[in-house]
């Protein structure tokens, strides 16, 4: 496979971070009690790879519970931030993730991400991994369907493109903008993802290190 672009998703394909993000959920609406808290994490689960602004407003409109009085929208964002920030300076990054740069240093890499664009920024800065991504790391609040259209119509995104995931929200992105795509499954949280890219040819790998006999850059 030839790409001009290469697409990566951050969490649980850069990083070993979707286990923080899941306990930030749980830790941040944990004050509606534990049954909410666990109705998030379920939620936030379900929906792999949506920013974190439309799963904090589904929870106070769908599952706080009546009649509690917990952190408004701010406050839940601004306690989930805090841990998640500690937790994506500190977990894996992916082995392999240079190497796969250098083999397709004629590509264009960009990062498109359901976490904090401003936050991934602060993060891949200080892990020294902002380099590798000449095509730019974007995030929300912008959703990921809208940052990946955005960058195919201003010529950022060049065909051919792949994008690379772990979520049934990653697959549906790509499908919807004509990106190739390879699901990663080592870090993922879709549960059920075997009988979800059943009827799909889609190249399914543990990891970014086992992309390297699959993936080359165009000339």
């Amino acid at each position: 496979m030839k790409f001009n672009t290469l697409v990566l998703d951050c969490d649980g394909v850069i990083l070993d971070s979707n286990r923080v993000k899941t306990d930030a959920f749980y830790s941040a609406t944990l004050p509606y009690g534990e049954q909410a808290a666990a109705a998030m994490v379920d939620y936030h689960v379900r929906n792999g790879g949506v920013s974190r602004y439309r799963k904090f407003a589904y929870f106070l409109e769908h599952l706080a519970p009546a009649g509690v009085v917990g952190p408004d929208l701010d406050a839940l964002l601004a306690a989930y931030a805090s841990e998640v920030r500690a937790g994506l300076l500190t977990c894996a990054v992916a082995p392999g993730l240079e190497a796969l740069r250098q083999h397709t240093s004629a590509a264009r890499w960009l990062v498109a991400s359901g976490g904090d664009q401003a936050e991934l920024r602060e993060v891949f800065e200080a892990r020294g991994l902002l380099s590798l991504f000449d095509g730019g790391i974007f995030g929300s609040p912008d959703a990921k369907e809208d940052i990946v259209k955005r960058e195919l119509e201003n010529g950022n995104i060049r065909s051919p493109a792949l994008f690379i995931g772990d979520s049934r929200y990653d697959h549906v992105v790509a499908q919807q903008n004509g990106l190739d795509f390879v699901f990663l499954t080592g870090w993922s949280e879709f549960k059920g993802w075997e009988d979800y890219f059943a009827p799909y040819q889609v190249l399914v790998k543990n990891s970014i290190k086992d992309l390297m006999p699959c993936v080359e850059e165009t000339h």
